[in-house]
């Protein structure tokens, strides 16, 4: 399962890549720890100044992989490895730079909202269809989107489900570049690349400084992880599902 997230170190760069492209980089549990241990020993290194989380062309992630999706809405909840890797993201101390070419998805956009900075291709698509689903957002978007974005904003696109183009995100907030789709992994190393080379007590004190209080985050996160528990269980859920796997067949 490792062959499915790819985790390089080029200088004090670290590299996390979905390379499930067959799925369009769904995440599976095994995924989900593989990035979990690849962040967790990336803050406890001195030698790793800054991540970039990265895709495969065509896609940067679909979002959660439909099989353990619909698993977890028969037992009711999130799987832990997803919590930890939440729970991971949002407390990492290094820098986050994401490269995202083609599709986000689910959390696939929500994880963005964590990042630094981030370098789309013109071909990237967001959307957070959790409504549609029954669902509600998750990742702590419910209260990073509005700081980000503002609240109409994050509303289309969390409530509504509203996808959004890379330009669209750009001027939202989430996106710092937009490039060429075969550019995006070179620009990202450098912006990583050029974020290493600072120094890093300033950039970890500026970077605390930037993000606030992340005991907020966590909290929110796991206030989510609660109500989105309620609403698998909810008729709605079941409903779109039920309808979900109709379409399957």
């Amino acid at each position: 399962m490792s062959d499915q997230v790819l985790v390089a170190d080029a200088g004090a760069v670290r590299t996390i890549r979905l390379n499930r492209p067959e799925k369009k980089n769904a995440l599976t549990s095994p995924m989900y720890e593989v990035m979990t241990r690849a962040l967790t020993e990336a803050a406890e290194s001195d030698a790793i100044r800054a991540i970039v989380l990265a895709g495969a062309p065509g896609a940067f992630s679909a979002g959660a992989d439909i099989g353990e999706f619909l698993e977890s809405a028969q037992s009711g909840g999130l799987r832990p490895k997803t919590v930890a890797f939440l729970h991971a993201l949002a407390r990492n101390p290094k820098p986050l730079i994401a490269a995202v070419g083609g599709l986000a998805v689910g959390i696939g956009t929500t994880m963005l909202l964590h990042c630094d900075y981030v370098v789309a291709g013109s071909n990237a698509t967001f959307a957070t269809p959790f409504s549609r689903l029954g669902l509600i957002p998750e990742a702590g978007s419910s209260l990073l989107a509005p700081l980000r974005m503002g609240h109409a904003r994050a509303f289309a696109m969390l409530a509504m489900g509203r996808p959004l183009s890379a330009a669209a995100a750009k001027e939202a907030g989430i996106v710092n570049e937009v490039v060429d789709p075969a550019e995006v992994d070179e620009v990202a190393l450098k912006a990583a690349q050029d974020i290493a080379a600072l120094p890093p007590g300033a950039i970890a004190v500026s970077r605390r400084l930037i993000r606030g209080d992340l005991d907020d985050v966590v909290a929110r996160i796991d206030t989510e992880i609660e109500l989105f528990r309620e609403r698998l269980q909810s008729d709605e859920a079941r409903a779109a599902f039920a309808a979900f796997l109709s379409r399957k067949k």
